[in-house]
């Protein structure tokens, strides 16, 4: 079986990491698989760049200068809504032509317009398409949040300018999308329980197939280690216990960065003997303007790309803690849970599936920050750390190893081959 595997980006964004572990874990599992991207990083000989690179600049610049323009020339909410109204024509490539089993990914920011998903469908390909947000199942948003509006059919869109209008942009491009899926042959797959549930609430998805597969991780280079090893490899310290914040960009408002500025501060204010022997370590761009609010004595990493390094820092790290207001399955909770780190986070998304509360970690409610100083305490000095770290690493081992969901994703990719063989 070969399958071609779409994502914008090759490494960067949790969906490029979710969508090499899976193409390495495929090929491992008797598929072969290859990935196509907008812009290749590596030398990895089973990734393909799009031809033409300054067309698929020229995608992306056109997207943004659209939704500029509807946004009334203002920069917020800028990079928060798609519209797929410009992309490449893939059907013609021969890694196209080749494949069983076209899997979508995350395609947005000029990869693929919905007219180009409307050429691989009418292609006759089966399509597999990997929610990493839910986007696919709203008009233009990557996260609903507190709108239900896609349940019913996008309109008034709190992301357009004066909180759009009944026939506004959001309700032009769901229009175009339910077109797109009246009797197209997708199956949707959710990294998470939550999306899943979520998907499955959209107008756009009635009659559509959609299951749930975790994204996978390599527990060969993500596993425990010698943590003192690590420290010095890394910079730093020896001694003391390490509180670890991961995201691309920290400052991004999405992640909690806020309540987890605030959730320190209440735990030094409960437990002053902290600040003797307690750090923070803060990986993810613009990680110094974090670090000068925080009360603890804290160590900006910056942004690090080498898979060691960063499986260093992990092994570095006493605790994670990701306080995300909206998350799908977050890639850093599982490669932490992979390294024997116990996680604290909130009730939201797909966390609470990941984080087992009291057993691999700590799940407070929801935009509390209280609660979440709480549950850092409980890791650091009321839990079984050495019991937590074993089950963060059992917990891995036993749903995202890279055969179990490659096994999974095979079942998928052979019922919609059969079924295109029946219908024909």
């Amino acid at each position: 079986m070969r399958v071609l595997i779409v994502n914008t980006s090759e490494k960067t964004g949790g969906a490029a990491v979710a969508a090499n572990r899976l193409m390495e874990a495929l090929n491992n599992n008797g598929v072969k698989a290859k990935m196509l991207v907008a812009k290749k990083e590596t030398d990895q000989i089973t990734v393909v760049q799009l031809p033409h690179g300054r067309l698929t600049r020229l995608h992306f610049l056109w997207e943004r200068l659209t939704i500029f323009f509807h946004l009334h020339l203002q920069r917020r909410h800028l990079f928060e809504i798609d519209t797929a109204n410009s992309g490449t024509d893939i059907t013609r490539l021969p890694e196209f032509k080749e494949a069983d089993v076209i899997h979508l990914n995350w395609i947005n920011q000029g990869m693929l317009s919905l007219r180009s998903i409307r050429k691989i469908l009418r292609s006759g390909k089966p399509v597999v398409w990997t929610m990493h947000d839910l986007w696919p199942a709203t008009g233009i948003c990557h996260y609903a949040r507190t709108c239900s509006a896609f349940r019913t059919g996008c309109h008034n869109c709190q992301l357009l300018p004066a909180g759009g209008s009944a026939n506004d942009l959001s309700r032009r491009v769901w229009t175009r999308k339910k077109r797109l899926y009246h009797n197209s042959n997708i199956h949707f797959v959710t990294c998470s329980r939550w999306l899943e549930e979520q998907a499955k609430q959209s107008a756009l998805f009635v009659g559509q197939r959609v299951t749930s597969v975790p994204n996978t991780i390599d527990t060969r280079m993500f596993c425990p280690g010698e943590s003192k090893a690590a420290r010095l490899n890394v910079g730093l310290p020896a001694e003391g216990r390490i509180i670890l914040f991961v995201s691309q960009k920290v400052t991004d408002e999405r992640k909690g960065m806020e309540y987890f500025i605030d959730a320190i501060d209440r735990l030094v204010k409960q437990h002053p003997e902290l600040k003797d022997n307690t750090s923070v370590a803060v990986l993810g761009g613009n990680a110094q303007l974090v670090c000068d609010r925080l009360a603890l004595k804290a160590y900006p990493l910056g942004y690090v790309s080498d898979e060691r390094r960063i499986v260093d820092i992990y092994r570095s790290a006493d605790m994670y803690v990701l306080p995300s207001l909206e998350d799908n399955l977050p890639n850093t909770i599982m490669e932490a849970m992979a390294c024997g780190v116990p996680c604290v986070g909130f009730r939201v998304g797909g966390i609470p599936e990941m984080i087992e509360h009291r057993r691999t970690g700590y799940v407070a409610n929801f935009k509390d920050s209280a609660d979440l100083a709480t549950g850092m305490n409980w890791v650091l000095q009321e839990s079984d750390v050495a019991q937590l770290g074993a089950a963060c690493v059992s917990k891995v081992a036993r749903c995202y190893s890279g055969q179990s969901v490659a096994m999974r994703y095979i079942e998928v990719y052979n019922e919609l081959i059969a079924l295109k063989r029946y219908i024909v």
